[in-house]
């Protein structure tokens, strides 16, 4: 396993907004059990619902990880955009 490397994934799921949360409960199983499958080279952190987009981020050894879990869980990709670098506020006081 190489280190783990922080990437922003962009899915179009139709109806993902208007989902219920039990709906989004089955969503976030889909994603955890093909996460066990692969063992621990990917951990999902969270994902923002906009739409019928989701952007999730995830920490992976790299593209062809996340592109596995894609196929595992049933949800395509959109868009794997790596972030090497992460600012928020506290940023200004360095």
């Amino acid at each position: 396993m190489g280190q783990l490397r922080r990437f922003l994934v962009e899915r179009e799921v139709p109806g993902i907004g208007g989902m219920s949360i039990v709906e989004l409960c089955g969503v976030s199983r889909a994603s955890n059990q093909a996460i066990e499958k692969i063992g621990g080279s990917i951990q999902w952190q969270h994902s923002y619902v906009a739409g019928d987009r989701t952007f999730c981020i995830y920490l992976a050894d790299g593209e062809a990880t996340i592109q596995v879990h894609a196929e595992l869980s049933g949800f395509p990709v959109t868009r794997i955009t790596e972030i090497p670098q992460i600012i928020d506020p506290t940023t200004a006081n360095n």
